[in-house]
Parts: C-alpha cells; sequence; structure tokens
C-alpha cells in the first residue's frame, strides 16, 4: 500500500469528512478524492445559491477545492467541521466573486456613463459652435464690403496687414483700421464687450 493510498479499513467503512480531511492534510491524495465526492455537491449547492450561475458556481467550486488541498493543515477539528470549514470558504470564495463582479460590473458602468457623457459634451460642444459660427458668418455679412474682405483675408486666408493690404491694394494703415473697425462691429453685433 503506497503513501499516497488512503488507510481504509478493508470493512468498506465510510469516513467522515473530518477523519478525510485529517488525511488530506497528510499529502493524500485518495483522501482527497473521497473528500471531493463526498462535498462536492454540498459545496456547489451552497455557491449555485450565492451566485445563481452554473459556470461561475462550477469555477469556484473547483477554487475550493484547491484551496483545500493546498491549506489543508489550516483545518483545525476542534474549530468545527470539515464540512463547515470548506462550506466557510465555499461562502467566502462566492461572496467574493460576487463582490469582484459587481465591482466590475460598476467599473463598466462609470467608464459607460463617462464616455457618454464624453460624448454628449462632445454634441453640445459641436452644437454651441454651430450655433457661433452661424452667428459669426450673420454678423459678418451684416459688416461693409471693405471691412468683410479685409477681415476674411487676415482671419480666414491668414494673411498679414502688409500681405492684406498688398491683395487690396490699399495703405497698410487702412487694411489695419478695416480690420479694427470691422472686429469692433463683430463684438458689437455678436453681443461679445
Amino acid at each position: 500500500m503506497s503513501s499516497n493510498r488512503l488507510d481504509a479499513k478493508e470493512d468498506d467503512t465510510v469516513q467522515t469528512p473530518d477523519a478525510l480531511m485529517q488525511q488530506v492534510a497528510l499529502g493524500q491524495e485518495a483522501a482527497f478524492e473521497l473528500l471531493y465526492d463526498a462535498m462536492a455537491s454540498r459545496v456547489f449547492g451552497l455557491v449555485l445559491r450565492v451566485l445563481r450561475d452554473n459556470a461561475q458556481s462550477e469555477e469556484v467550486t473547483q477554487e475550493v477545492f484547491v484551496e483545500a488541498w493546498q491549506h489543508a493543515r489550516r483545518f483545525d477539528p476542534v474549530r468545527g467541521s470539515a464540512a463547515s470549514w470548506l462550506l466557510t470558504i465555499a461562502h467566502r470564495r462566492a461572496v467574493d466573486r460576487v463582490r469582484s463582479s459587481q465591482a466590475s460590473q460598476d467599473r463598466d458602468l462609470r467608464i459607460g456613463i463617462k464616455e457618454f457623457q464624453d460624448s454628449y459634451d462632445d454634441v453640445e460642444e459641436n452644437a454651441i459652435l454651430h450655433d457661433e459660427s452661424l452667428r459669426a458668418v450673420q454678423a459678418l455679412q451684416r459688416l461693409n464690403q471693405a471691412q468683410r474682405e479685409a477681415i476674411h483675408l487676415a482671419y480666414f486666408g491668414g494673411y498679414t496687414h502688409t500681405e492684406v493690404a498688398e491683395l487690396l491694394k490699399i495703405p497698410v494703415g487702412t487694411a489695419k483700421t478695416r480690420i479694427r473697425d470691422g472686429m469692433n462691429k463683430l463684438r458689437e453685433l455678436m453681443g461679445v464687450a
């Protein structure tokens, strides 16, 4: 009989989870298999009641038994039964999974709200810019032809005052005056102080 084999009695007596857990703490794989067979359905049932999702419940049940194998030496039969120890681990892990899932949903919701808000802000900003652009075009139309030409060349064409003067074949001072007077008139028309 190998050291990993269960020291079970030949008369097929069923061992309690407590006895199996003590053998698991000694590294006996056969005892772990029997413990799993004896407790898996109860652990899964508890986890399923908390998570209400079969796939996640299966994952958490597996995690519970991995933890039980890795930390079997922490089991203390004086503090409680092996069944209650396993079910406590199961409940804790299921609750952790719910919290993790909720945190993930909350994070996704916050990101979604932020993206929606950014999108909304962009739409609002674009609408405001469109309205302001429309007002500016309408105000430009109310300037006299000379002011409109000078402003268009300077602000939309990107020309310097000297270049505006050359293009319009007027003195630089006249170009500056037309631009300045036109901008003052635009401010007045648009209600900008």
